[in-house]
């Protein structure tokens, strides 16, 4: 398996097609899987060079000893460090959730590097807003689910998500086609360590700050897509799309947070179709 050095960690990573090169990651218990299972690796890679990554903490990256670089800033640059591994001047990032985070810090201040940014579900504060929920019930609520996923089989945490999908799941298991989509998201839980990721939850998700004067410093053009019922992201959507000055902002109906698995033929679409628009 492909890996490449940064610090303490070993970070996996997948090399598919010839082009202008895509680096891509994910979100929070996810993998390179999100894009290659849902089969938007095999349709971009048609045409686009695609470079998955696992991120810290998550699916076959090793991170063994301190300091982990589960914050925002180390996992932005590891966009970089992985382009420079690869011999990668310039870029397209596409990423997920808590990935898209990092990679929009990380065009905060590199995107002369990027060809195009595209952030699916995601916002770029690391400490997102909860409709409804009091922040310091949020926060505490993160420490309580980072340590019980760190002792959880994954046939229990699997069980329990089926049970209470909360708002990143209720969509995906509304679908007709639920069963395979869990099996996906099993998938996930099986290639992970859960320890790394409790340790990963209780370090990445802390500044609520959605940094809009960085979001303006961003000079390519950004895609923000997302779902329609992905409430937690509807408003810092809104943000960055406003923000970042040269952006296209594509809410898909009927679907909710996990866009590319509840939903694959629409997501690569509006892919493709800005990706196109984007041609040098």
């Amino acid at each position: 398996m492909p890996f490449i050095e940064r610090g303490s960690a070993r970070i996996y990573y997948e090399d598919a097609g010839e082009g202008e090169a895509i680096l891509t990651n994910h979100g929070l218990m996810e993998d390179a899987n999100y894009w290659s299972e849902t089969g938007v690796t095999a349709r971009l890679a048609e045409n686009y060079r695609v470079v998955s990554m696992d991120m810290r903490g998550h699916g076959r990256t090793v991170v063994e000893n301190k300091p982990y670089g589960f914050d925002v800033g180390t996992m932005a640059n590891d966009f970089g460090g992985l382009a420079d591994a690869l011999g990668i001047e310039r870029f397209h990032i596409l990423t997920h959730a808590t990935g898209g985070m990092a990679a929009v810090r990380y065009a905060m201040t590199s995107s002369e590097r990027l060809i195009s940014l595209m952030l699916t579900d995601t916002g770029s504060a690391t400490a997102p807003e909860f409709p409804g929920v009091d922040p310091v019930e949020m926060q505490q609520g993160f420490i309580e689910a980072a340590e019980r996923r760190k002792t959880a089989t994954v046939e229990e945490w699997l069980a329990g998500a089926r049970a209470e999908p909360g708002p990143f799941l209720f969509k995906m298991d509304e679908h007709p086609d639920k069963e395979r989509m869990w099996k996906i998201y099993e998938g996930f839980l099986r290639r992970s360590d859960p320890v790394a990721i409790g340790n990963f939850m209780q370090s990445f998700y802390s500044d609520a700050d959605p940094m809009v004067e960085g979001l303006r410093q961003i000079k390519c053009p950004t895609l923000v897509l997302l779902g329609e019922f992905d409430i937690v992201f509807l408003g810092a959507s809104e943000i960055m799309a406003k923000e970042i000055p040269n952006a296209k902002h594509v809410i898909i109906e009927g679907i909710g947070h996990m866009t590319a698995i509840e939903d694959s033929e629409r997501t690569i679409k509006e892919l493709l179709d800005f990706l196109n628009e984007v041609k040098s």
